[in-house]
Order: C-alpha cells, then structure tokens, then sequence
C-alpha cells in the first residue's frame, strides 16, 4: 500500500473496473468489479477475495436488512482501453437483461427483480436502503450504436414481493441516496451532468413538482458547467451529496442547498472516478474507486459520512 502526501492510501490496485464499495466494521471493503463479474472482498492489507460470481455486469451494491447484499447488475458492457484508462461502453453482444440480485456470504446469487411492469430492466446501476427496508435504485439504460434508452428511478422490496417504477423518464441516472432524515431521494444524471431530488411522501411514492418543463418532477439541485458528468454518490452527516465527477476526476460535494463546497481528487489523475463510501470507527475514511485504472483508495474526510440504515 502507498499514501500520498494528501493522505491517500492505495489499498488495491489490479482490479477489474471497481464500483459499488461498502466499508465494513472489520476495515474491509465489499465492492463489485464490473469487468470481471464479480462481487469482491478487500481486507485491509489489500488482500483480495471473490464472495460471488454475479456474472453481467454487477454494479451498485447495498447491505439489505436480512444481511444479504444486494446488487445491481447492468448486464454488461462493452470493453476499451483508452490511453492505458479501462473505459465501459456500449451494449455487448452477450448482453441478456440487467436485474436486481440478492446474494449471500456463501455466494448463492439469485435473480431478485428483471423487470417492472412487464419492460425487462435495461442497465440497474446505483442502490440505497431505506429505514424501511426497502430500496431505491436507479436503472441508466443501455446505449447502442444508434440508440439509448431511458432510465428511471425504482423502488423494490427486499423480498421480491414489490417493486415500482417511480420516476420515468430520465437521462442516464446513476448515483442515488437519502437525505440524514429520509425526507429526500437525489438521483444523479450522468450524462447531463444534473444532480435532482425528490421529497419522499413514503416508501416508493415521491412528490412531482408542477413544471411541465420538467416531466419527471424533480428539483434541480446543481447542475455541473463544461464536460462534466456524473456518477456514484454518497451522503454526509451533514447532508452533503458527496457525487463522482466524471472527467473532473474527482468527488465534487455539494450542500442540500445546491453549493458546490469542495472537489476532492485521487492524487492519479482517472476520468472514471467513479464511487464513494464512509468507513471507520467515527465514519470519517472515504473509501474511492478509481474505476479507470483498477484501484481502490481511502483517504480521511472532513465530516463524517452519513450511518447507513443497514450495515455489517
């Protein structure tokens, strides 16, 4: 492992396209290696362990309520490398349906969800435990050589008993998360570069602002200037929407008022920074992967992250 003199440590390196990372009491880090179709332990000494085999292209992953994991899976991408950067792209001719999958520590890994309301789930990216139990999740779609489809946000029950297109249309979601009290949904769009949130009336249900500008109902929180797009996110203590930001290179935070307060970068420049998580005893380690180039880093953070609802 190295540390940079801005206080990031290299825990990994070699892995396969990592998202999803979820910090665990034992200073291990569970995350997916989309590339590789794996679900993916990380001790503490960078020591590195395949918990599943989610075949596709696994993605955003959460704790649920039973202990399992819970794992979006986008059905795959086609694969580059670009100026030695692993880069996603289009499609692949392997592709077979994006879903939702629960999978055990043992490494049994079902198919939970692959579609709702009769349209088979596209590209399933980013996941969040509610206090309820259940889970939002966004689903990016997938682009094709002449076309791309629409994305949504979702609610699902943990069971498999439900689950609820809430928001539709929207361009390229990825990143979601809760406000500390629960009172707000925020959806990142990647493409757009346009971080959105929803007020929660209950569990799958949001209210829609009366712009007929804006069908999906959102409110805009910030919205990013130039080439930039967005990821993965995560939420402070505070509130903060902590959101990877595509070719910036880093983890843009922006206030529940819509400032941008900060942008913290890896010390290797990677256009797919691409998550982020809170770890630790007081919750102040943030756990980054710099999909691009296969490596996972912790660094310390200046507020506490966010508790979430489900943990191990």
């Amino acid at each position: 492992m190295t540390v940079d003199s801005d206080g990031f440590r290299e825990i990994a390196r070699g892995l396969r396209f990592p998202e999803g990372p979820i910090a665990l009491a034992d200073g291990s880090v569970l995350l997916v290696e989309i590339q590789r179709g794996t679900l993916t332990r990380i001790a503490p000494d960078g020591t590195v362990s395949v918990v599943a085999e989610c075949g596709g292209g696994p993605n955003g992953a959460a704790l649920g309520p039973d202990g399992a994991v819970y794992v979006c899976n986008n059905g795959g991408f086609g694969w580059s490398t670009r100026r030695g950067l692993t880069a996603p792209g289009r499609q692949p001719d392997d592709y077979t349906g994006g879903r939702i999958q629960r999978v055990t520590w043992d490494g049994e890994v079902t198919d939970l969800y692959t579609c709702v309301d009769g349209h088979g789930l596209r590209g399933p990216n980013d996941i969040v435990f509610d206090a309820d139990g259940g889970f939002w999740f966004t689903d990016l779609g997938k682009v094709r050589a002449r076309e791309i489809d629409h994305g949504g946000l979702y609610y699902a029950s943990a069971d498999g008993s439900r689950i609820t297109e809430v928001v539709y249309p929207l361009t390229t979601p990825n990143g979601v998360g809760l406000s500390p009290d629960g009172s707000r949904v925020y959806v990142a769009e990647t493409g757009p570069g346009r971080l959105w949130y929803w007020e929660i009336e209950g569990p799958g249900r949001v209210r829609r602002e009366a712009d007929p500008w804006i069908p999906h109902g959102g409110t805009l929180l910030h919205g990013f200037p130039g080439h930039q797009t967005l990821d993965s996110l995560a939420v402070d203590a505070e509130g903060n929407v902590c959101v990877a930001t595509l070719y910036t290179g880093g983890v843009s935070v922006v206030s529940p008022d819509g400032e941008l307060l900060d942008v913290v970068t890896p010390p290797a420049y990677d256009i797919w920074v691409t998550n982020i998580c809170f770890g630790g005893p007081d919750l102040r380690t943030a756990y980054i992967t710099s999909s691009g180039r296969g490596l996972l880093y912790s660094t310390p953070w200046d507020r506490p992250g966010l508790r979430l609802n489900f943990a191990a």
